[in-house]
């Protein structure tokens, strides 16, 4: 029988050559067919607990209290479960580090310490109240700032609307044309200045930053301005990027193209929704967007046909500057005056539309989940089912809790993969794809606690196909309507998606 370490930690000073002859002796010396026993030598004491394939061993002198070791033995044993979802090889090593900070808080010098395997995890997830006061601070600093930002626009709007009643020339505070645009990176430039301030209900679908970005990301209840944030640049003010978690994890599931044209479309859409546990969907919101980027003055004067298959009831909005009447009747999205250009360089958002309901046949991914109690705890089943089959859902991960200090949870059936995190008591099922052959699936678990343990339960996704059916299929020049080759990208991602 050859045995080798895969994880070891010394808590007394002790040479390589020490420990490695010791371990080399054990297997020796090892009685087989116990399940939980001891071996001693002429100077040490070998106690160890098989776990299946591994053994767990501690070795201390022969004066040590044998009581007191193989209390310690299983509190070392009953660590392992909590970061390693099963007992291999893979991962333990994995988790080499994690076990080790943990068996530093078992054993000090030598001596255990009189702790539980609660008090183990909040040592080990060393929660600061010093850290909690201090973000909660920050964060207090920073909502109070963007307030007095948007307070200094609203006066700037204020200003720019005398200017115009007084006939006044007017400061190119935003829309087309504003020269302070040209100066916001094209990474992460946010279409808000299609967002008139009378109608703030409609906020833009999130955009994927593929870079640094020294722009102030505004949301959209105004018309705030790449103008007021240089003039508090110029007045000292800080200004830092801020983005969404959800946009990066768009930036990395969806790349941009490779292909872009001088003609660029993004169409964009994010979805919150809330559902009940029981079945009941309190309130959905789909909002998306068009945003146009030329980069070649040959192409600033065009015309965008849209495709709207839509039949879920959407309310659509144009930017001011584009034609309503020949949108509406022509579907057709154009400048009002034809001699004009689109901005160059620029993300410009040429249309919105929004989708607010709580008709449950319109949720596109329903989760079921149903938690049962039994003699050990609770036996827990959860389905999905894809209602919108022309979707295409990448990258699903449906996030259970689960209660704390109880171990990992029991699998028993499961389509796709899960990953059980113990430092955020969070089962998080996988599914590479969701779609028309892959739109339904169930995981079957069991850990002890209660039903109400199990919610809320929050979904993410993204997809390359939008949920409403509009799309831009042609762009044409205001001259001649010969065609203009154009790239396109489109996203639907999750802004909030949660079973209560």
């Amino acid at each position: 029988m050859s045995t080798f370490a895969i994880v070891s930690r010394q808590f007394v000073e002790m040479t390589r050559t020490r420990i490695e002859g010791l371990l080399a002796a054990f297997p020796k010396l090892m009685n087989t067919g116990k399940q939980h026993t001891f071996v001693e030598t002429d100077s040490v004491r070998y106690v160890y607990q098989p776990l299946e394939k591994l053994y767990m061993v501690l070795i201390t002198t022969k004066n040590s209290n044998i009581l007191e070791d193989l209390e310690t033995l299983r509190l070392f044993s009953r660590v392992i479960p909590e970061y390693c979802r099963v007992l291999e090889e893979s991962e333990i090593s994995e988790h080499c580090f994690d076990l080790i900070f943990a068996f530093d808080e078992i054993v000090a010098l030598g001596y255990r310490e009189n702790v539980n395997l609660a008090q183990i995890r909040t040592f080990t997830e060393m929660d600061s109240h010093e850290e909690k006061v201090f973000r909660a601070v920050r964060e207090t600093q920073e909502r109070e700032a963007k307030a007095e930002m948007r307070r200094k626009a609203k006066e700037l709007q204020q200003a720019r609307r005398d200017a115009e009643r007084s006939g006044k020339k007017v400061p190119a505070f935003g829309g087309f044309g504003s020269a302070g645009m040209t100066s916001v990176s094209s990474g992460s430039i946010i279409t808000d200045t299609i967002v008139e301030p009378e109608k703030p209900k409609i906020t833009p679908a999130p955009v994927r930053p593929s870079g640094p970005s020294k722009a102030l990301k505004l949301g959209a209840k105004g018309k705030e301005v790449d103008n007021f944030v240089d003039k508090l640049k110029s007045e000292g003010e800080t200004i830092m990027p801020t983005s969404g978690k959800r946009g990066s994890d768009v930036s990395k599931a969806l790349p941009p193209p490779v292909n872009v044209e001088s003609v660029h479309l993004r169409v964009e859409e994010k979805i919150s929704l809330t559902c009940g546990r029981d079945g009941g969907l309190q309130n959905m919101e789909v909002l998306g967007m068009v945003t146009l980027r030329v980069t070649d003055d040959k192409n600033g004067r065009i015309r965008l046909v849209i495709n709207n298959n839509d039949s879920k009831g959407l309310q659509l909005q144009t930017h001011p500057n584009v034609d309503k009447k020949l949108f509406t009747s022509d579907s057709i999205i154009g400048l009002k005056n034809p001699e004009k250009s689109f901005p160059l360089n620029n993300d410009v958002g040429v249309l919105k539309w929004r989708l607010q309901t709580t008709d449950e046949s319109l949720i596109p991914l329903t989760i079921n989940c149903w938690p049962s109690e039994s003699g050990t705890g609770c036996d827990v089943n959860i389905e999905y089912e894809l209602q919108e089959e022309s979707l295409e859902l990448n990258d699903v991960v449906i996030s259970i809790p689960v209660p704390s200090g109880v171990g990992a949870p029991v699998i028993g059936d499961l389509d796709g993969e899960y990953k059980h995190d113990s430092r955020r008591n969070i089962l998080e099922w996988c599914l590479p794809v969701i779609d028309a052959n892959n739109k339904t699936g169930s995981l079957e678990f069991s850990i002890a606690g209660q039903p109400n343990d199990f919610f809320p339960i929050n979904v993410s996704f993204v997809s390359k196909r939008n949920y409403c059916d509009i799309q831009v299929t042609k762009a044409t020049h205001v001259d001649g309507d010969s065609s203009v080759r154009f790239s396109s990208e489109t996203s639907f991602v999750v802004d909030k998606y949660e079973i209560l």
